[in-house]
């Protein structure tokens, strides 16, 4: 599959990126490395981590993702080669917390050491910080950019309202202005892309790199019931899919499974890639296996009534055009 146009950023990718927050948690060293290697070697370019993977596991402090990275960075070689996305905003730390100049000056510093490079690709705001000026955050972020430490800022977590408010404060005040977002969109949760982000990223040619692709792993079609999940670690995300909606997209795709021969995951990675305006969806592979499958949907060409089927299948009265 041919590459895509990330926004105004100068970059063009794979439509698929590599998510890292399994990595220094569900996946370590040496496996996280042959995952990683197997997903340059691929094609693949972008990387996204976050300072904040994995400070939710008793005894880590946030920054294991990052770290992992850092340490694959230097055996690989070849920086220029690979696009490193990551994060501010979620990991109280020096500086103070969310998006206060302070913190990012902070933490920008942290992310680089931990990554072992001296520019990150792309800076995202992880989620918005209302009790920041949204002035007072950008001139942080605009300086960051200025130095060389960052190439090109992303706000993921955003409303479009925030995104456009963002956008006239850059304008206003001659500042970087975010060029790609980073929104939740899967075959079960459509309303937070779909609709007026869509529509805005697509004015304003936005990069858009879509997380939760998977669902926490409910799309894969291994999970039809509490029983399936167990005591797994992704229990409390996926269980809310657990429901008719839920239930109605994983039948329709198992019709398509039986159809195509492609799996549940290529599906819904697929489906992503056709959405209007989105660059490529993110998901993270625990194993060289499942990034493969992963990336087999590059490949996959989703015929028109598959594509109508999906869309009738998932979609809700909040995705529903006007």
């Amino acid at each position: 599959m041919e590459k895509r146009k990330l926004g105004s950023t100068g970059l063009a990718i794979l439509p698929f990126a590599l998510g890292g927050n399994v990595f220094g948690w569900t996946s370590r060293e040496p496996d996280a490395y042959r995952i990683l290697d197997s997903f340059i070697d691929a094609g693949g370019e972008l990387i996204d981590t976050a300072d904040a993977y994995s400070a939710w596991l008793p005894g880590h402090e946030g920054g294991e993702s990052e770290r992992l990275l850092g340490n694959w960075l230097e055996r690989r070689g070849k920086r220029d080669d690979i696009i490193i996305a990551t994060k501010v905003g979620l990991l109280p730390g020096a500086g103070g917390k969310g998006l206060q100049p302070s913190r990012i000056k902070a933490a920008v510093e942290e992310s680089l050491r931990r990554l072992k490079t001296d520019y990150i690709d792309i800076y995202f705001a992880h989620a918005d910080d209302p009790e920041t000026p949204l002035e007072h955050s950008l001139e942080a972020f605009d300086l960051l950019v200025k130095e060389g430490k960052v190439r090109s800022l992303g706000a993921s977590q955003y409303s479009a309202a925030r995104i456009q408010e963002s956008l006239d404060v850059a304008r206003d005040g001659g500042l970087e202005p975010f060029r790609v977002v980073q929104p939740e969109l899967s075959l079960v949760k459509r309303d937070a892309y779909e609709g007026d982000l869509q529509t805005l990223c697509l004015k304003k040619d936005l990069g858009v790199i879509t997380y939760f692709s998977l669902a926490a792993g409910f799309l894969s079609g291994k999970y039809r019931s509490l029983d399936d999940l167990g005591n797994r670690d992704r229990a409390p995300r996926v269980k809310q899919y657990l429901n008719e909606h839920g239930l109605r997209v994983l039948g329709e795709m198992d019709a398509i499974v039986a159809e195509t021969g492609a799996s549940h995951a290529q599906i819904a990675l697929a489906w992503i890639m056709t959405r209007p305006g989105v660059t490529a969806p993110l998901a993270s592979a625990t194993s060289v296996g499942q990034l493969q499958d992963l990336m087999g949907a590059l490949q996959l060409s989703l015929a028109p009534e598959h594509l109508a089927r999906l869309d009738s299948a998932s979609r809700t009265s909040i995705a529903d055009p006007d």
